[in-house]
């Protein structure tokens, strides 16, 4: 007998880090437009597959497209099945909508004695769910917002404090998107329905802490737009500016981005600002990105290009940051950790 699990028991057990495995059964191009946070994908009909079910369906009928996905899945049947019985967790499975793919899946799996449950309305009424809850989420928390200008490691620092335990809500981590126009090297960039899901997740985590922290992000992250609530809190908290040395930063750059593996891609994404940077300057750092002298060419971008940006954005704030002059993230990651520990009540 097939059990179902209702979206909102789901997103509660996932908050209380339930012993949970939620399973996409739609195909691998699905799965990877969005899924569930922590899914994973074990397909009950490939692309192909789906396709040729699709049509048929389209041009013969129902009936006939369920006969045709019955003779592909019971040729698979006992490798599809042997993945369900090696998954150790309690089993939900879903596809679009809680419709035929997983409901077949759930009998298959019952047949089996795998035990599992469905998710009502699938992966449609999640991201309903997901919509619904950012466009009504109302943030009490104190927001502690980390600035800082480019190569500050402020990224870093969040992981770090995460780690730590602390509330920290890392925006490019959820966007895999380091924010800047070198942003995506290197990072297999999320879409919007992913970011949505991943924010959601944890700004329901940490809703009971008094504050949370993050990183003073821009309305856009690559592709992803940030909800207007977020940044609305954004600008009302407490800001704290990282002032760590030039050569320090450059550093920092250089250890995160991994220039020497992705040079071409530097220099193609340099084409993008180049022309809001002084012509001969310009020159010069296209000329360090193909000689393969980062250092250089990175020191002469913060200093024509990212710093003066970055330190016209602080005036949008409403109050004067808190100013961190430190060597390093070790020291940087000390001097917040102490303004942190205020705000523990």
């Amino acid at each position: 007998m097939v059990t179902d699990i209702a979206i909102q028991q789901l997103v509660e057990q996932q908050t209380h880090h339930e012993n949970l495995q939620l399973i996409d059964v739609r195909s691998p191009s699905e799965f990877l437009e969005g899924s569930i946070p922590g899914s994973i994908n074990i397909p009950i009909f490939d692309d192909e597959e789906r396709k040729v079910i699709g049509t048929i369906y389209k041009q013969v009928g129902i009936k006939e497209a369920k006969e045709k996905g019955l003779e592909i899945v019971s040729a698979k049947l006992p490798a599809f099945v042997k993945q369900f019985q090696a998954i150790e967790k309690d089993k939900v499975v879903f596809c679009w909508r809680g419709g035929m793919r997983s409901l077949a899946t759930a009998t298959f799996l019952d047949l089996m004695n795998v035990k599992s449950k469905r998710l009502s309305g699938g992966y449609r009424s999640y991201r309903q769910w997901v919509v619904n809850e950012l466009d009504n989420f109302v943030i009490t928390q104190k927001c502690l917002v980390i600035n800082g200008l480019t190569g500050s490691g402020k990224t870093k620092i969040l992981q770090m404090l995460a780690e730590q335990g602390e509330p920290v809500i890392d925006l490019e981590g959820m966007a895999r998107h380091r924010g800047s126009v070198f942003g995506r090297i290197g990072l297999e960039a999320n879409n919007q329905k992913t970011f949505d899901s991943l924010l959601i997740h944890e700004l329901i985590k940490h809703k009971n802490h008094p504050y949370f922290i993050m990183e003073a992000e821009s309305k856009r992250i690559g592709k992803i737009t940030v909800p207007e609530f977020l940044l609305s809190s954004k600008k009302k908290g407490l800001h704290i500016f990282l002032d760590m040395p030039r050569e320090e930063r450059v550093r920092n750059i250089i250890n995160d981005y991994n220039p020497q593996q992705y040079q071409e891609q530097f220099i193609e994404a340099f084409q993008k600002i180049k022309r809001h940077i002084h012509t001969p300057i310009a020159k010069d750092i296209e000329e360090h990105l193909r000689t393969g002298t980062f250092e250089q060419a990175f020191r002469l971008l913060l200093e024509y290009y990212y710093d003066p940006k970055y330190e016209h954005s602080l005036k949008e704030y409403e109050s004067e940051p808190i100013i961190l002059k430190v060597k390093n993230i070790g020291e940087a990651l000390n001097d917040l950790k102490q303004i942190i520990d205020r705000y523990k009540t």
